[in-house]
């Protein structure tokens, strides 16, 4: 099969379009003729070296994908050769197949094609698991979404509106804070420009916010604490920011406040097949009823992989970056 390689660790050049083995479904394992991979940061940093896969998992770059079920593992039920799916993965999804654990594989929800559908997988996840499972963002709360116009950021902004919470946002241009607006922020901030901390006190009447999704890390730290309320939640899901900080104790014991940090990709098969039934259960009637749109950047084809990887790191981009790779993909 046709998969995307990374020969020796490196820039975006690095990644080349070869002929693989055919990978064929285990007990529990569902094969899916990929039609479209999309594109996230965790797989800029595998091709660099710097994020291997999990033990016995595909060494291809992907980390979710949609397609049509090509052969069913012993034991898997509910899915039939031909359905068209979307899928979580650990791997492997830069490729014209790809088996997945039959408990991350997802019905596309209805009126999305099937193309679009591979933006769904790993950032409706990550949200999901990340603000709503871990950091229990309920309604009437408040969130603040460090890079609104991002792949993640852009699911963010739209699912917690959806359920009923007050979201701000930041972004790095004027025309990024404006899509974040459109997507159902009351404010968003100007990293640039403005100081999201006087933004979003201002705007919640010095109260603070109850969760902090942060994609930054170690240089958002001690002002992510400044804007939490008290019994705050702050999520960091990436580093882009830096590794290392110097935490306040006393900023989290003044506030009650929590910090929490996770990874969507070494977690457990069981776990992310749970996430998964409540993605179908409870966001799926999202985008079914319009209150979650995928924003979609661009589509790309599998062979133009480099140039998707290099939009990725300079931020060229809103939403996602989208791979189409197989047969039905978008002309």
């Amino acid at each position: 099969m046709k998969a995307v390689i990374v020969n020796v660790p490196g820039g975006p050049e690095a990644l080349t379009v070869a002929e693989v083995p055919t990978p064929e479904p285990g007990p529990g394992e569902i094969a899916i003729d990929v039609v479209a991979t999309a594109v996230n940061r965790a797989d800029t940093l595998q091709r660099q070296g710097y994020y291997p896969p999990p033990a016995g998992v595909s060494e291809v770059i992907g980390l979710e994908c949609s397609g049509r079920v090509a052969a069913l593992g012993d034991g898997v039920t509910g899915f039939t050769v031909g359905d068209e799916v979307c899928a979580l993965l650990a791997g492997g999804g830069y490729a014209s197949r790809v088996v997945a654990p039959a408990g991350q594989v997802m019905p596309i929800p209805r009126g999305i094609d099937l193309t679009t559908a591979a933006c769904l997988p790993e950032a409706c996840a990550t949200v999901w698991a990340n603000v709503f499972m871990d950091a229990r963002l309920q309604p009437g709360e408040s969130i603040l979404v460090h890079g609104g116009a991002g792949g993640i950021g852009t699911y963010a902004i739209q699912m917690a509106r959806a359920s009923g919470a007050d979201v701000h946002s930041t972004a790095g241009t004027a025309e990024k804070v404006d899509l974040c607006l459109r997507l159902g922020a009351r404010t968003a901030t100007n990293y640039r420009t403005e100081d999201f901390t006087e933004v979003v006190h201002a705007a919640t009447g010095g109260r603070g916010v109850d969760v902090v999704l942060d994609n930054m890390g170690g240089s958002y730290l001690d002002r992510n604490l400044d804007v939490l309320g008290t019994g705050g939640r702050l999520a960091i899901i990436a580093m882009q920011g830096g590794t290392r900080a110097e935490l306040r104790i006393s900023k989290l014991l003044s506030k009650r406040a929590s910090v929490m940090a996770s990874s969507l990709r070494p977690r457990p098969v069981a776990e992310k097949a749970e996430i998964c039934r409540q993605l179908v259960e409870h966001v799926w009637p999202m985008v079914e009823n319009g209150a979650l749109s995928p924003v979609v950047d661009r589509v790309l084809p599998l062979e133009e992989v480099a140039e998707a990887h290099r939009l990725l790191e300079a931020s060229e981009h809103t939403g996602k970056i989208v791979l189409s790779v197989g047969p039905g993909r978008a002309a």
